[in-house]
């Protein structure tokens, strides 16, 4: 009995919730007819004509889809919502079965031609026409969605920690100040100051409605490159010399940084290596023949780089970017490298019969330059052999001859020690008086002296040739030791010039030291 009682109950609960619902669509169709049956959208919806008609706008920023570079454009996905009293509208809810709300299609009412203004693919307005929510006041509330592509002056000084304020400039196409009047939706925290602006007639002063949360971020999704710091709306009412009433535009400013982990991972630290690489050329061996090349190489790459800046940034003739200015920096770098290079070569690869090294330039480059550099020239060891009487037998004598020596040791060689007499003058061969009887006769006398007389020449000749020999090449050890004094210079040179000319050049960045806390 009691299952039957519910379900009669519900059963009728039902039946009323339908007819209520039928009551209510037909209601509203009815107030739909009666309010659109004699509606005018082509006229402006005002009591008196000479009445402005206050449209409150606000931006409401979904996405940063992109921010061009090259093109100097940014791309956005917004809704703009728009609210204003159409006096043609109203109702009284009591008439129509308390309808407090109306949804209607926006193409068929009266709607503002509010565009924007700096747009940059041709599209000025609002393509997706949604419904407008119509209140029994008159008040229409109207929020389509758009995406635009407006124009955004790229500033690159700093690129990439750079930062970027780009404007959105919205006012009515066909309407001025005095037939529709565009505010800001939050009007109760707007503030009014005095701007200084530029015109064609030099600077004025304009009189500026600023909020400075201008843009709704509540459903923003977070941009994977771009931290936005501030939204500021501006209220402008400006007057030409040919008209009598204001035109009057919000212009919404958004203010970026950039974030830099993308750019400093692909592009800086590269770079920054690149450069140091540079200094490195000096620490290759002159003997290796691969210095000129490594050179070339950096040089290349660094073509590869500037391409690659080409390619990201505008082609502006206003500043220079920040990485564009290290680039520059480091091809001066190789450039110079390479003619250094070039010299200490040269240097490297002269012989006694080509060049004379200064005295100066011994005394600079091979005494007194290294012991500052902390270089030391290796020591050569020599077996040198001095004669004795003693049974015809030779001492063997080690010693150590430092390249850093210029004059000659007082130790010998083995030939010059021993023919040292025949290095100078001759010294012919002398037969005693008393010369033993059993050497033979005379002629053969003659012919072993004549012999002898021979070797001891030749043996002169060979021990000048080497001594000759050993001058030449301790002078050309002595260039090849000033070439490595010249390359461990420029290797402190560059590698400073390098740490301090990217502190300089890259540390200057005001948004590496900006603590500023991101709005999303």
């Amino acid at each position: 009995m009691i299952s039957l009682k519910m379900i009669i109950f519900n059963f009728n609960l039902l039946h009323i919730c339908l007819l209520s619902i039928v009551y209510c669509i037909e209601d509203a169709n009815r107030l739909f007819d009666d309010l659109l049956i004699n509606y005018n959208k082509l006229v402006r919806p005002v009591d008196n004509k000479t009445d402005a008609l206050i449209v409150r706008f606000k931006l409401k920023l979904s996405q940063l889809l992109d921010v061009h570079e090259k093109n100097q454009i940014m791309t956005t996905n917004v809704w703009l919502q728009h609210t204003w009293t159409d006096v043609k509208l109203r109702w009284n809810p009591e008439e129509y079965g308390g309808v407090n709300v109306l949804y209607v299609p926006s193409d068929m009412i009266w709607i503002p031609d509010i565009v924007l203004y700096n747009n940059a693919d041709g599209n000025y307005q609002v393509s997706f026409l949604t419904k407008a929510k119509l209140s029994p006041n008159g008040t229409v509330e109207w929020s389509p969605p758009a995406i635009y592509k407006s124009m955004c002056q790229i500033n690159i000084e700093w690129f990439p920690f750079d930062q970027q304020t780009c404007e959105m400039k919205f006012a009515s196409w066909t309407y001025s100040g005095l037939e529709v009047d565009l505010k800001h939706k939050d009007w109760n925290i707007e503030r009014k100051v005095d701007e200084i602006a530029i015109g064609i007639n030099g600077e004025y002063t304009e009189t500026v409605w600023i909020v400075d949360q201008g843009i709704d971020l509540s459903d923003y999704y977070p941009s994977v490159e771009w931290d936005i710091l501030g939204v500021t709306g501006k209220r402008h009412e400006i007057r030409y010399s040919c008209c009598e009433s204001p035109f009057i535009d919000l212009t919404y400013e958004i203010h970026l940084r950039r974030k830099t982990l993308f750019y400093a991972v692909n592009l800086i630290f590269p770079i920054v290596g690149i450069s140091f690489l540079t200094a490195l050329v000096f620490y290759l061996p002159s003997d290796g023949g691969e210095k000129i090349s490594f050179c070339i190489s950096i040089l290349i790459s660094l073509t590869v780089f500037f391409l690659l800046l080409v390619e990201i940034t505008p082609p502006t003739s206003l500043v220079i970017p920040l990485i564009g200015k290290y680039l520059l920096f480091t091809m001066v770098l190789v450039t110079l490298s390479v003619i250094v290079t070039v010299i200490t070569l040269n240097v490297h690869n002269r012989t006694p019969t080509t060049h004379v090294m200064p005295q100066w330039a011994k005394k600079f480059f091979i005494q007194w330059l290294p012991k500052y550099l902390c270089m030391q020239r290796p020591t050569q060891i020599r077996i040198e052999l001095s004669p004795t009487t003693d049974n015809s037998e030779s001492n063997v004598i080690i010693t150590k001859r430092s390249h850093l020596q210029l004059s000659r040791t007082k130790q010998k060689t083995i030939l010059s020690t021993s023919f040292e007499p025949m290095l100078y003058k001759e010294y012919p061969i002398r037969v005693p008086s008393n010369f033993p009887e059993h050497f033979g006769n005379s002629k053969r006398k003659h012919q072993k002296l004549t012999m002898l007389q021979n070797s001891v020449d030749n043996i002169a000749f060979i021990a000048n040739h080497l001594k000759d020999n050993e001058d030449k090449q301790q002078i050309i050890e002595d260039w090849k030791y000033m070439s490595m004094v010249l390359d461990r210079i420029f290797l402190i040179l560059f590698t400073s010039a390098c740490m301090i000319g990217s502190a300089i050049i890259i540390l200057r960045a005001p948004t590496i030291y900006d603590r500023t806390i991101a709005l999303a």
